[in-house]
């Protein structure tokens, strides 16, 4: 069951004094309190290697550090913290999130790359120090969005280093071309998920190598990249029968005739975001309801030649009556009322965003709530408005660089 973390802190607390150690040692064997401490988390298990030099040894065991996240003490991390960190674990650490954590460098992620071969999930999200990265054979999720100073050369040392990786998130790495997306291409194989938006120099070229040579991949954001045209649709279709997620927003060149190959080819989509994709029209909504039988969200915002029959289409569709949960319509200066009366009958229907769709009545969202009186309906009459936001910064402070 469940363990109370200060209720059994404070009883160890009550339990325990210099002058009764050995009892409680005696009482309780080392792989008992080991069990007890691996239900702590991070700020505990300092607190706890502070009573005595036999728990503090016991707190550190590596076997109490598999999974780490350091986000709630981002601003005293610095590199020395992580080096420890990796000598403490080892080969125990798995899991580890330094999110934000810009005091952390090259030369910190050196050495825990050398101690730590067993690291399945890394995330470096936001740790600007961080340039190009390579070793852990073993890892298989990567994330160093925003790191905006990893080029091709770190990628390719990356990826040879790494075949097994099969999540990695380059999310604002602006530097990235086709070349990047080649090496990836060609020694990722396991890939299923791939996120690259904002990176805005990449093209059809480096793309499809991606597609060609991922053919495991079940999701794909390549948001804001507004180079890439029906091409990487194509190649999606030919290569990625198992695509599940796609992002494709602003990416204005995309049409109906590449949705079309898209849909006729990957039958288990579930989520698309499509916002600001200005070239499709109902054609693309009519080729979904068709061929993609899974599809749960659907984002349209800013399509503004989506007209009420393709929501007919979609809502008459396989997805509709179980599936779909979302769809997003905010600024589609075509659809009206009629659009909600085709999606009644969408009873898994959770949410629809209609900002700005200035033929959409309250009448209209009324009606529609008789038949799905549970839906989230987002609109600029909406009856509510959220209220601001209360609290202040509270005050931070890392027990761990104290000790590590």
């Amino acid at each position: 069951g469940l363990i109370d973390v200060n209720l059994l802190t404070l009883l160890f607390t009550e339990m325990f004094t210099n002058s009764d150690e050995a009892v409680i040692n005696k009482k309780l064997p080392k792989e008992l309190l080991l069990r007890i401490f691996s239900f702590l988390d991070v700020v505990t298990l300092c607190r706890c290697a502070q009573v005595s030099r036999s728990w503090n040894v016991l707190a550190l065991d590596g076997s109490n550090w598999q999974r780490i996240d350091l986000f709630d003490f981002q601003r005293d991390i610095e590199g020395r913290v992580v080096e420890n960190i990796s000598k403490r674990c080892g080969g125990f650490l798995r899991k580890l999130s330094l999110r934000g954590c810009q005091g952390v460098g090259d030369s910190a992620l050196r050495t825990f790359s050398q101690n730590c071969r067993n690291i399945e999930l890394l995330s470096l999200n936001g740790c600007t120090k961080i340039t190009d990265s390579e070793g852990c054979p073993l890892l298989e999720q990567l994330n160093i969005s925003w790191c905006d100073q990893v080029t091709k050369d770190g990628i390719q040392a990356l990826v040879r280093s790494c075949p097994g990786l099969k999540g990695l998130f380059l999310k604002g790495c602006t530097q990235l071309e086709d070349e990047a997306l080649k090496h990836i291409g060609a020694h990722c194989p396991e890939l299923v998920t791939l996120n690259l938006q904002t990176c805005s120099q990449i093209t059809d070229d480096g793309l499809i190598t991606i597609c060609r040579g991922c053919h495991r991949l079940q999701s794909l954001c390549v948001s804001g990249c507004a180079n890439i045209t029906d091409a990487i649709l194509h190649a999606l279709g030919q290569n990625c029968p198992r695509l599940r997620i796609l992002e494709v927003a602003r990416c204005s060149q995309l049409t109906d005739v590449g949705f079309t190959t898209l849909a006729r080819n990957c039958h288990e989509l579930e989520k698309m975001d499509l916002e600001e994709c200005v070239q499709i029209t109902d054609g693309t909504l009519i080729q979904l309801s068709i061929h993609c039988p899974r599809l749960q969200v659907l984002s349209l915002s800013h399509c503004e030649l989506i007209t009420d029959d393709g929501i007919r289409h979609l809502g008459s569709g396989p997805c509709a009556h179980d599936r779909l949960e979302v769809i997003e319509l905010d600024n589609c200066p075509l659809i009206t009322d009629a659009s909600l009366e085709h999606l009644k009958n969408c009873h898994s229907l959770d949410r629809i965003e209609l900002y700005d769709c200035q033929q959409i009545t309250r009448a209209g969202i009324k009606r529609l709530r008789t038949h799905l009186p549970n839906i989230k309906v987002h609109a600029y009459f909406a009856p509510v408005t959220p209220p601001p936001s209360v609290g202040g910064s509270r005050q931070r402070f890392c027990r761990c660089c104290v000790l590590l």
